[in-house]
Parts: structure tokens; C-alpha cells; sequence
């Protein structure tokens, strides 16, 4: 953990949903020059899993984006509550009068704000790519955690909810400028290059810095050209389950279609579609 030790604080969970602001709150305490000002969305309802409401509570003033008209309207009665708080009823695109930029000049904040929170469940990887006028100290932004350290994943601008790799997530950050500190869950914690040697992390590599692999799904082939499964079963946003026991039932009925004498090509192509097709690609 010695260079996974902001993950430490994620126990000091105060409304996030795995812990993701006790890690911001450690995170922010080191940075010097602090604005106070921080940017969440979606924000939901402004209190259900917040990352920021900890924040907020301890004078933090916020910018809390919401694209849900319902959700939007319960968001608004917390930001009457909170002078601090500004609400915005709209979904982030990466251009456009939509993009993060365009909404931000239409407020106070400073172009160098402590914070920004991106949890869209999906494009998250783009609208972040699309950020040029404004530079947080920090970012967190949600990944997809199915994918393995190593695999780059970016999910198109014209998809929803497929989510992009960690990995395809840090080489963005270092495109920008930003280094990795910490991961939680399907989170990434990045840090402005300025202040990445205040954290004294030796090595920041994903590897070093992933605690959690619980939603990896590994797939392997034996020389037979059958296929099996390891480690996660759960497929994410589903209560379905993949088991070696089904891909069975694929190939036994991929072999009475097709035979496999010769047509192990057409075979691997008929289960990949076969496949996607199952589980919703």
C-alpha cells in the first residue's frame, strides 16, 4: 500500500458511495493554493452518493450539473438551501454550447477550481477530453473496471453506457497533463502534474495503484478452440450471469450449425456474434 495509501482514507466514508470523498478530502488538504470551488455532474440530487455534499457542508462553493429533469428539481431545492451552490439542469456534451467549458463560463468559478467530479456513466472518457478552457487541481472521473490494467477501451461518442478503460483513461490524464493517485471501485483520482510530488508516490503506475479486480471477466481458449471463463460472472448494469456452462451450450450449438472439421474461423466469428448479441454489445 505504500504507494496506494490515499486509499487509506477511503474509509472515512461520509456520503459517497464507496468512499470516494474521504480520498478527495485528504487529497484536497495537501494542495496548496485552494479556491475552494469544485464542479460534480451528473449530480443526481445533490445528496444521494455525493462526492462533493462533504465538501459543500465545509464551505466548499460548487457548480452541481444534473441532465434528469426530476432529479434536477430536487437538486435545486438543495442548492436554495446552499448559497454556495450553483444548479445546472443539463447534459454535458464534449462540444458545443453543452461542453463543460461553455457551462462553466456562464459562472463565477476560477479557471484553476480544486475539483472536478465526472460521473455520466458512460461518455465520461470524451466530455473530460473536450475540457480546455478550465484546469481542476484534481479529477476524479468513472471508468469501466471490467477491463484489465493493460487494456486500452474508449467508448465512442455515439454509444451509451460502455464506459472506457482505466488504462485508456490515464493516457488521456497524461495527454492533459495529469498524473494518477489513487483508484476506487470504477473511479480514477488524477492531480495536476504541478502538484503530483506532493503525494510522494514513487511509483503511479495502474498496477501499483488498482486495489480492486472484482469485475474483470477473463476468457481464455483451450486448443480444442473451446472457450472458458474466469474470474468475474456478474455482467455490469445486469443481473445476468455468464458461465462456462452456457459458452458449453454455444459451442455444442455453433457445431451442429457449422461443424468444426476446417471452420474454426467461421466457428470463432459466429460465437463473437453470438456472444455480443447475449450480453448486449
Amino acid at each position: 500500500m505504500k504507494n496506494a495509501w490515499l486509499n487509506e482514507y477511503a474509509k472515512n466514508n461520509t456520503y459517497s458511495q464507496f468512499g470516494e470523498d474521504g480520498i478527495i478530502a485528504k487529497a484536497l488538504e495537501m494542495l496548496p493554493n485552494k479556491n475552494h470551488w469544485c464542479v460534480e455532474f451528473g449530480a443526481w440530487d445533490g445528496k444521494y452518493l455525493s462526492t462533493t455534499l462533504l465538501l459543500r457542508e465545509n464551505g466548499y462553493s460548487a457548480v452541481l450539473i444534473e441532465g434528469d429533469q426530476q432529479k434536477f428539481k430536487e437538486l435545486k431545492e438543495i442548492c436554495e438551501k446552499e448559497t454556495n451552490s450553483i444548479p445546472v439542469n443539463c447534459f454535458v456534451e464534449p462540444r458545443g454550447e453543452h461542453s463543460l467549458d461553455s457551462i462553466l463560463e456562464k459562472t463565477a468559478i476560477p479557471i484553476d477550481f480544486d475539483l472536478l467530479v465526472i460521473d455520466i456513466d458512460g461518455n465520461d472518457y470524451h466530455v473530460w477530453k473536450g475540457v480546455e478552457r478550465y484546469r481542476p487541481k484534481i479529477v476524479c472521473i468513472e471508468c469501466n473496471p471490467s477491463f484489465p490494467d493493460d487494456a486500452i477501451f474508449i467508448q465512442s461518442e455515439s454509444e451509451d453506457n460502455q464506459g472506457s478503460s482505466m488504462m485508456a483513461m490515464v493516457e488521456l490524464a497524461k495527454e492533459k497533463g495529469y498524473e494518477l493517485i489513487a483508484t476506487l471501485g470504477g473511479n480514477t483520482f488524477f492531480v495536476d502534474q504541478e502538484f503530483f510530488s506532493i503525494y510522494n508516490i514513487e511509483d503511479n503506475s495502474l498496477h501499483n495503484l488498482r486495489g480492486w479486480y472484482g469485475s474483470i471477466m477473463y476468457v481464455s481458449q483451450t486448443y480444442k478452440g473451446e472457450i472458458y471463463t474466469y474470474g468475474a460472472k456478474q455482467l455490469i448494469w445486469s443481473n445476468n450471469e455468464l458461465i462456462n456452462q452456457e459458452i458449453r451450450q454455444f459451442e455444442r450449438l455453433c457445431k451442429k450449425l457449422l461443424g468444426v472439421h476446417g471452420r474454426r474461423e467461421r466457428l470463432y466469428l459466429f460465437l463473437t456474434r453470438l456472444r455480443n448479441k447475449v450480453i448486449g454489445l
